[in-house]
């Protein structure tokens, strides 16, 4: 599933850490929407892009990612068991077992090294403890994340507490860790709040026993010369966090309610209108990834994407599927089983 519209992009200004003010230029058709008539508002142009060949995105459903740059992995957020709470049929569960399929895990997330995690919630950390104990990677994350997981039996060395505003480098990849939000519900709250500045009592057994803990955004930069991805886990920001960041490509949370004012117009100013933007966590996270990813039915996806066109017209929108492998210009480069 793909909504791609191709627009004429302005020079960017320069970037910090020596990456390019202008993005590499690529002369691309008109779109295909794929969502709905309201995805293909924006007129297709001349589109700047990426080198297709200096990355290659493959999206994990929810917020996750899997990203490959030269033979190197990096996975942000990445659920993939995908277990039931009775979230998406109106009787949710606080007490549902925590549960990871390791054989489905395996097949999906190569062999990672970094591993970066927005907030504690199971949807984004529950599969997170196999990983880390199977791969060796390193994993970035709050200080509950870092209390749960050493909790579930994760080396406490092999994990990075981070706050936001650090930028890492992790030789060739750079990860800027950006102070972010969890989204809101109808009455202006966040689900299942807290933090942790302790290991918790006793190791987490259900998705009650884990709390957000704080949110995360990510910049993950391939190299000096791009591509980068700004990664969101939920639908909240800070605007003054952002400053300065001008992601090539923006993953951004769908919200489920209108409590953030004017969320996406907002955000793609913050942003730089990025050239391509990419809307995450409209799925029903309770399906496998083998079957076509379904909406949320809380989630108004088709509405969303004509907000981005409204608001930052230069985009590109892409809407991702679960078995598609995406270039650094996040066009469809070739199909994939793993």
């Amino acid at each position: 599933m793909s909504d791609e519209t191709d627009s004429q992009r302005p020079k960017r200004r320069p970037r910090a850490l020596g990456r390019r003010s202008v993005l590499r230029g690529a002369a691309l058709g008109a779109a295909t929407g794929l969502v709905s008539s309201t995805t293909t508002t924006a007129k297709a142009a001349v589109h700047s892009a990426p080198s297709a060949g200096s990355a290659s995105f493959r999206w994990l459903g929810t917020s996750g990612w899997r990203i490959d740059v030269n033979g190197r992995t990096v996975l942000f957020d990445p659920y993939i068991t995908r277990f039931k709470t009775g979230l998406f049929c109106g009787e949710f569960r606080p007490g549902t077992e925590l549960t990871s399929d390791p054989a489905l895990i395996d097949e999906h997330i190569g062999r990672p090294e970094i591993v970066l995690v927005s907030h504690s919630h199971w949807d984004h950390i529950s599969d997170v403890p196999h990983i880390a104990k199977t791969t060796g990677a390193r994993i970035v994350g709050t200080e509950t994340t870092f209390h749960l997981l050493v909790a579930l039996g994760v080396d406490r060395e092999q994990i990075s507490v981070v706050k936001g505003g650090e930028i890492l480098d992790f030789a060739g990849i750079t990860v800027e860790v950006v102070s972010s939000r969890h989204s809101r519900n109808k009455n202006y709250s966040y689900f299942a709040p807290g933090t942790l500045h302790a290991p918790p009592a006793a190791p987490p057994t259900t998705i009650a026993d884990l709390p957000e803990g704080d949110t995360l955004a990510f910049q993950v930069t391939a190299g000096t010369d791009g591509p980068s991805a700004f990664l969101m886990g939920a639908s909240d920001f800070s605007e003054r966090a952002l400053d300065g960041l001008r992601p090539d490509l923006a993953m951004i949370a769908v919200p489920a309610t209108a409590a953030t004012f004017r969320y996406a117009p907002r955000l793609l100013k913050a942003l730089g209108e990025p050239g391509v933007v990419v809307p995450v966590h409209w799925d029903n996270f309770e399906r496998p990834l083998s079957e076509p990813p379904q909406h949320d039915p809380t989630m108004d996806l088709d509405g969303f994407v004509a907000q981005i066109h409204q608001a930052s017209p230069t985009s590109r929108v892409v809407v991702p599927d679960y078995r598609t492998t995406y270039g650094a210009d996040m066009r469809r480069a070739a199909p994939t089983g793993s």
